[in-house]
């Protein structure tokens, strides 16, 4: 097929794709037992994710189902939320829940499990009412039968109702091991007041449930004959080194359809070796570009703070790993590593990149509280002020593993750079934690633990 004809897997439905491509299955019906018809439809939602549309009917019954699955792929890590509900905006702040995502409020001992509910898109209030609907339902008939258990789930309502009216602060914590869950902050950009995410690396049994084997568990286990490690000779170091581009086949991560990813290691002067990639999907046009560093981790964390007033200081060199955060404080903005990925650039290159990703925010264009639209929207126009060069900010850059980069604009990098500051540190026991280091063992490791 010519690069013409090639679609995205998962596209927006309008009206210049009058076709969608909806995929029929002769399924079971669990109501009557009879034959129905499953259709899938790739799609995405907007600002959101890629997913799948599952509708079951039955034309023998009459039964029908309706199912969203998500169709990216999971985090690295899973992530963990915990938001303080003490004011009632704090109740419309959006949710995106997953199939993985448990529900706890500790005020009242409360969870709902996860793989307990499909995911969906609601707000803080909606998963309190969802919640209350189903405590509530057959309470006609349980009061007959049951009085007593009727009266304590009465009351347990009752006691979730004054949270939903928000009458006293409380606290939802959410937890998903595939790490697409997340809570909306109504302060954007600024760091949110009442909410705190944290990462967290899956444990064997977890990467398991999402059906993630690691290499010594697929060689002992019945896969291992479906899946075995490649030839270390074929891809070694020295042939990754070697002056040329290599190319491997991959996924779009925005459409899903198969696309080839470059990949080169090159030399950045007085600094180190790196990893550049780029993908460039045909089906959708889709384009990334990333950089991994070519080492390991240092020994000191490092921290960078570029004063950029004019357009020279635009024109920095700026090597920005996975691990270094942002932050500007006259703006009042911080961002984390994963927030714009690992990426070579320059000090416009990262402004610019922030105010596009802010730009697409569902915030903007979505029906999202009033509140936060306006605040990115005047945030966007300062942002737009520091590249036009009519406000002048401080750029700092912080990565705890040490393998970023900023450019030092004199002949000799040696001598001092006014507009740089450069601070090596050691790192705290839970930057080393975030690292995976602690969890080294680099003697004494071909003995058991």
């Amino acid at each position: 097929m010519c690069s013409e004809d090639k679609k995205p897997l998962f596209r927006d439905l309008t009206a210049e794709d009058p076709d969608p491509e909806v995929t029929e299955i002769e399924s079971f019906c669990f109501n009557c037992h009879a034959n129905g018809i499953t259709r899938l439809l790739l799609t995405r939602i907007p600002f959101y994710k890629n997913v799948v549309i599952m509708s079951f009917s039955c034309e023998k019954c009459g039964f029908e189902n309706n199912e969203i699955q998500p169709g990216g792929a999971y985090a690295e890590l899973g992530v963990r939320w915990k938001l303080r509900v003490e004011d009632p905006i704090d109740l419309n702040r959006q949710v995106v829940k997953s199939d993985y995502t448990a529900v706890r409020i500790p005020e009242l001992d409360f969870e709902i499990p996860a793989q307990s509910q499909k995911g969906e898109v609601t707000t803080v209030e909606g998963i309190i009412s969802r919640a209350m609907a189903g405590l509530s339902q057959d309470q006609e008939v349980r009061r007959q039968q049951h009085p007593d258990a009727a009266n304590q789930i009465d009351q347990f309502v009752q006691r979730m109702q004054v949270l939903k009216n928000g009458e006293k602060p409380w606290i939802l914590e959410l937890e998903d091991i595939s790490g697409n869950c997340f809570i909306e902050n109504p302060e954007a950009p600024k760091k949110d007041p009442r909410c705190e995410r944290s990462d967290f690396k899956r444990t064997t049994e977890q990467n398991n449930t999402l059906g993630i084997y690691m290499q010594e568990e697929v060689r002992t286990s019945s896969l291992a004959g479906a899946l075995s490690p490649c030839d270390p000779e074929l891809n070694s170091y020295e042939r990754l080194a070697a002056d040329e581009v290599l190319q491997f086949r991959t996924n779009c991560p925005d459409c899903n359809a198969p696309a080839d990813t470059n990949m080169k290691i090159t030399n950045i002067p007085h600094f180190k070796e790196v990893v550049i990639m780029a993908t460039v999907c045909e089906a959708c046009g889709h384009r990334t570009n990333e950089v991994k560093s070519g080492g390991g981790v240092e020994d000191q964390g490092v921290r960078f703070e570029v004063r950029i007033a004019n357009r020279e200081d635009f024109s920095r060199d700026v090597l920005k790993s996975e691990t270094c955060s942002m932050s500007i404080p006259e703006l009042d903005l911080e961002v984390g590593g994963r927030a714009l990925g690992g990426r070579f650039s320059t000090a416009e290159g990262l402004v610019r990149a922030t105010l596009e990703q802010i730009k697409d925010a569902p915030t903007l264009q979505g029906d999202a509280p009033k509140l936060a639209k306006e605040n990115l929207e005047r945030f966007t126009e300062k942002l737009q002020e520091v590249l036009e060069g009519k406000r002048a900010i401080t750029l700092i850059l912080d990565d705890p593993a040490g393998n970023s980069y900023v450019q030092n604009l004199n002949d000799d990098p040696s001598t001092f750079d006014d507009g740089l500051k450069v601070t090596r540190y050691e790192r705290t026991y839970e930057q080393n934690d975030e690292l995976g280091l602690n969890d080294m063992k680099t003697e004494g490791y071909e003995a058991e633990s």
